[in-house]
Parts: C-alpha cells; sequence; structure tokens
C-alpha cells in the first residue's frame, strides 16, 4: 500500500484533518446516493451501489500483512456517461515495507469500471446495480508487485435502507445496507518466480456489505433528538470485505477484514475513517487502518464536470 515520497501516514491524517475541518464550516445539505429519503454514503472499503461523479482523493491505508507493513493512498474519479450509467478510474501508491528486505515503493496498476444503476425505488430505498472493472496488468511498477497480467471483475451491487418499516420500529428506520458480490478473473493461471517457483492466481469470489445507521437520517426524517454539528452528520457503520479463491490449488482459502468506523458527510464532500481488522492470519498480523476525502462533484460543478454527459436535464 503507499505514501506519497517520504511522507509518512501521520502527516497525511493531520492533513486529512485540517481540511475536513475546513469542509465542515460549510453549509450542510444533500449530496448524491440518494433512492427517496435515504442518502447513501460512498463507502470506504465496499464499493457503494449507485451512480454518480464523485472523487476520492485520497483513500489511505496501511496494515501490517504476513509478508510487511503495506500502505497505501490512492485516487478515484467517477464520472457519469449517462444518469444511470458511469465509468471509474483509479490508481493508488504503494509504500511496501516487506519483512527483513529493502523499503520499496511505486505506483500500482490503473483500473477501471464501469456501472449500470438499473434499478431504484424511492418508497423503499433501494438501489441494484451491475459493474464490471479490469486492473490492467503492466500499467504499475514491479517494484511493488504490480502484476503484469489483467485481471478482470463483474459484480452485483445494491443498496436498502429501513426507511419503510413500521412505527413500532422506528428507531431501525435509519439503518441502512450496502453490499456487492461478484468474481475476479486474472488473465493468467500462473506466472514464474526467477524462473523456477510458480505463483498461481485463481479467480475469486469477491463479496462484502456495509451495515450502516444515519445519524442524518434519525435527525431528519424519523425524530429531531437535539444533535447539533458536527454529530448531526455522522453515519456511524461496520464494512465487510471477504475474497474467497475458488480454483487453482487454493479452493476455499478466504482473506478479508471487518472495518469499524464513521462517515461524516456534509454538503461537497464526505470524510470517513475505519478500523481494518483482519480475519485471519493470511490477511494481516495486526490492526489497521484507512481513512478517506470524498468529494461530491455533483454538488462542486452542478452544470459542468458533476452532471452526465447524456441525458441531463
Amino acid at each position: 500500500m503507499t505514501s506519497i515520497g517520504k511522507m509518512k501516514l501521520s502527516n497525511v491524517a493531520v492533513a486529512l484533518v485540517v481540511l475536513t475541518s475546513a469542509l465542515a464550516l460549510a453549509n450542510m445539505a444533500s449530496a448524491h446516493g440518494f433512492a427517496g429519503a435515504r442518502f447513501f454514503p460512498a463507502t470506504l472499503s465496499t464499493d457503494d451501489p449507485f451512480v454518480n461523479d464523485e472523487l476520492s482523493l485520497p483513500t489511505v491505508s496501511t496494515i501490517e500483512t504476513p509478508e510487511g507493513r503495506e500502505t497505501e493512498i490512492s485516487a478515484d474519479i467517477a464520472k457519469r456517461i449517462t444518469p444511470n450509467l458511469g465509468i471509474e478510474v483509479g490508481e493508488s501508491f504503494l509504500e511496501l515495507n516487506p519483512n527483513d528486505e529493502p523499503e520499496t515503493s511505486g505506483l500500482g496498476n490503473v483500473e477501471l469500471a464501469a456501472k449500470y444503476q438499473f434499478f431504484t425505488s424511492e418508497a423503499h430505498e433501494t438501489i441494484f446495480s451491475l459493474g464490471a472493472g479490469v486492473e490492467i496488468g503492466g500499467t504499475g511498477q514491479k517494484r511493488v508487485d504490480a502484476e503484469t497480467f489483467s485481471t478482470w471483475s463483474a459484480a452485483f451491487f445494491f443498496g436498502k435502507g429501513l426507511g419503510d418499516l413500521t412505527e413500532n420500529l422506528a428507531l431501525l428506520r435509519p439503518v441502512a445496507l450496502t453490499g456487492l458480490v461478484g468474481v475476479a478473473i486474472p488473465t493468467s493461471a500462473s506466472t514464474q518466480i526467477n524462473n523456477v517457483e510458480i505463483e498461481r492466481h485463481p479467480n475469486v469470489l469477491q463479496y462484502g456489505f456495509a451495515l450502516e445507521y444515519s445519524l442524518i437520517y434519525l435527525q431528519e426524517q424519523v425524530k429531531d433528538i437535539g444533535l447539533r454539528a458536527p454529530f448531526d452528520r455522522l453515519i456511524p457503520l461496520t464494512e465487510f470485505s471477504f475474497g474467497t479463491s475458488l480454483n487453482r490449488g487454493q479452493s476455499g482459502q478466504t482473506t478479508g477484514t471487518i472495518n469499524p468506523g464513521v462517515i461524516w458527510s456534509g454538503k461537497y464532500a464526505q470524510f470517513g475513517v475505519e478500523a481494518v481488522i483482519p480475519i485471519n492470519e493470511r490477511t494481516g498480523k495486526s490492526v489497521g487502518v484507512i481513512a478517506q476525502l470524498h468529494f461530491y462533484l455533483d454538488d462542486l460543478f452542478p452544470r459542468s464536470l458533476g452532471r452526465p454527459l447524456f441525458g441531463w436535464r
């Protein structure tokens, strides 16, 4: 994972906090990612189900893996082609601190994706989408173990708010669930290391979900309990992100993390931070952290960059 130059994670975190504090002074209002009264925030560890114009810059994460510490700083931009069809481009800068080896850093492979939001129910606060993507092999640097082959993926995304619950369950109405299930397929079944060792690359079942409790929804749609800024814009959540190998001698081997955290959402941007808890030693050796500053381009530039290229009215 990453770090720009010699910038350390603590410095990045300070910069994010300062910038977010400045944004908090702006007026707060509705943003993108809506189904009826339900606002779905952009989640940090599992892709969100909606299509919109948005920019994540940066997303910073660090974790101790069995091979050593990995730090990553990434950027991702999403753009609507039509109101329901969007494309995404992502890149990351990685810093690796392998066990008993020199530190190294560099760019990872470029990632491209497309998503089609084919169903939205305002009454039931529901969104369904289909997506496909590719990590383009050879676009990253070998010194950070960027793969030379590409990996294609396809997934189904969903979002469901519980705002349609009955009155006696009103306090559960702020709850929402988003998630995905998909598969990643590498274009190479295996590669040789030093012309001797063979590394196999299995197809991977990817799945995960985010369980959210929106204090924004509680205050605006259920009951004003007197929360004031910045607490009235918080969305506590826990994300679950997993991958299970399907073949090539690794069937059933699962990696993944459980990420409890919180998102603050304002008018033009949101800030989120989560702990990254490995589910097993194959995933990691200690608790990591991920933080993200995310901009709503549709609210920042509603008549230019933040609107669909076609079908806009």
